[in-house]
């Protein structure tokens, strides 16, 4: 929950000079007040579920780069 990218900050995507993501502290959406530090067990679980659906994505990405190297050998 605490990379929630609709702030519509526009500086999740953004990397820092020195190859690293940019943290809560480079983003407005970490400043001020209203922002949510506690979650619910159903929200947890959903934010897990989009995290393993996006790891296996990259998976998915990672062996079809694969199969494209192995085929330009």
């Amino acid at each position: 929950m605490c990379h929630d990218t609709d702030c519509g900050c526009g500086k999740h995507d953004l990397i820092s000079a020195e190859g690293r993501g940019l943290n809560h502290g480079d983003c407005c959406c970490a400043t001020g007040y209203g922002r949510r530090r506690f979650f619910t067990r159903e929200e947890a679980a959903s934010e897990l579920e989009e995290y393993l659906n996006s790891l296996r994505l990259e998976i998915k990405g990672v062996e079809e780069r694969i199969a494209e190297l192995k085929k330009e050998l």
